[in-house]
């Protein structure tokens, strides 16, 4: 028996995970599957938002995040008032508790350093905190593992989620423009690496040969648009209503015209909150030419927009679906990680602001993409192979760093990346 089978590593995941947001959920199985590939001695459990969706799903012990169950409701009267208030502080000591067993926690991927969407400083802000305080003081190595992050303008905000990037004992960013924000922010990244998003390492479906028109003569084929229940980011709670109507009306507008072509439409969400965005369009545009989908993962995302001829979305995850199959897709774009990531793939040129959707002018740049289907498909395939040898890279990249036992002195690349 080896000393690897008396004392297996323990490895903890930490996020909100299993809690409705497909892009999560991806990193978390793209992390996993590096466990069990790499590391399969390794004994997992999760600290996240979903508990039961995570151990369903994944087939791994989880622990609710926070004490407190109405952690994520507006608290208005005094008893959730003074429940919240208790609730951060039970927290300090149930995270402390949960990090100490382990000797690794990774954060897996996720915008866990970045305010682009509302976020309060109490909420999961303070939770990374109290994580790599905790993985600091107990000795337990904390990775922040191919995560977004940008700079942050609210001051409680920003010095949590600096502290949080600084206690942690392993950094890694899923762009440029993340590692730049961090070191804006006070942050030695001297260090810190950049790889291609998580979800990149995940299998992909291969796309019929329907589904590329440059192959076929017939009519043309669906377009997915995938949808958000947008209202802004943090900077923009004064106009979010204004934000996320101008959002609503112009896809309406988009979908609408695409209807008057005789184009099938297939709505897609990332989010469990997305559901109101596919039910307002569905009753504005009204025709059985559009419908929409129910993805329960990311595969099931690209298993759809492998069969479009192109794709429109706003999530960050939707778009990687769309890259990661092959299909050129159209980004409404809400923060700078879309456009870095799009210009990373070779179509920065396909880029729409997602708080100024003008809906004539994404039909012109729609069909600039269309014309340029067969080529924008080549380079998806050739940047895919690079994102794919990089992330490669991160992996035993970050195997060095957390497993450094000589038995895992090099990876087993082969057995890890069996997708094509």
């Amino acid at each position: 028996m080896t000393s690897a089978d008396k004392n297996p590593v323990r490895v903890g995941v930490f996020g909100l995970l299993g809690s409705g947001n497909l892009g999560n959920d991806g990193s978390l199985e793209a992390v996993l599957g590096y466990l069990r590939a790499e590391h399969p001695e390794a004994v997992v459990d999760a600290l996240c938002g979903g508990p039961e969706a995570v151990t369903a799903r994944f087939r791994i012990p989880a622990t609710r995040l926070h004490w407190y169950r109405g952690e994520y409701r507006t608290a208005s009267r005094a008893g959730a008032i003074a429940g919240k208030g208790l609730g951060k502080l039970v927290d300090v000591f149930r995270t402390a508790a949960w990090v100490r067993r382990h000797d690794v926690v990774i954060v897996p991927g996720m915008g866990v350093l970045e305010a682009t969407l509302p976020l309060r400083p109490w909420g999961f802000p303070y939770s990374l905190f109290l994580l790599c305080a905790s993985g600091r003081l107990l000795h337990t190595r904390v990775a922040l593992v191919g995560v977004g992050a940008a700079e942050i303008g609210n001051r409680p905000t920003r010095a949590l989620v600096r502290w949080s990037a600084r206690l942690a004992a392993y950094r890694s960013y899923r762009d440029t423009q993340s590692r730049d924000a961090m070191r804006a922010m006070g942050v030695d990244t001297a260090r810190d690496e950049v790889h291609p998003d998580l979800a990149f390492a995940l299998p992909t479906p291969r796309a019929s040969a329907a589904s590329d028109p440059s192959t076929t003569s017939g009519p043309p084929g669906p377009v997915c648009v995938g949808v958000m229940d947008f209202h802004g980011g943090n900077d923009d709670r004064a106009r979010a209503d204004e934000i996320y109507r101008r959002y609503l009306d112009g896809t309406i507008r988009f979908v609408r015209a695409l209807v008057e072509e005789g184009r099938p439409v297939r709505l897609l969400t990332g989010d469990e909150c997305d559901a109101s965005v596919v039910a307002a369009i569905l009753d504005a545009v009204g025709s059985p030419l559009v419908t929409a989908a129910e993805p329960a993962s990311l595969a099931d995302l690209m298993s759809e927009m492998a069969a479009a001829d192109a794709v429109v979305a706003i999530r960050y995850h939707n778009l990687i679906c769309a890259l990661k199959t092959g299909t050129p897709v159209l980004a409404l774009s809400y923060a700078a990680k879309s456009d870095a990531l799009m210009a990373r793939m070779g179509l920065g040129a396909y880029c729409h602001p997602a708080r100024e959707v003008d809906a004539d002018r994404l039909l012109e740049q729609f069909r600039t993409l269309e014309k340029r289907s067969a080529e924008l498909r080549q380079t998806l395939t050739e940047r895919n192979l690079a994102a794919a040898r990089q992330l490669e890279q991160h992996f035993t990249a970050l195997t060095a760093a957390l497993f450094p036992a000589p038995d895992h002195a090099h990876a087993h690349t082969h057995a890890r990346q069996e997708a094509p």
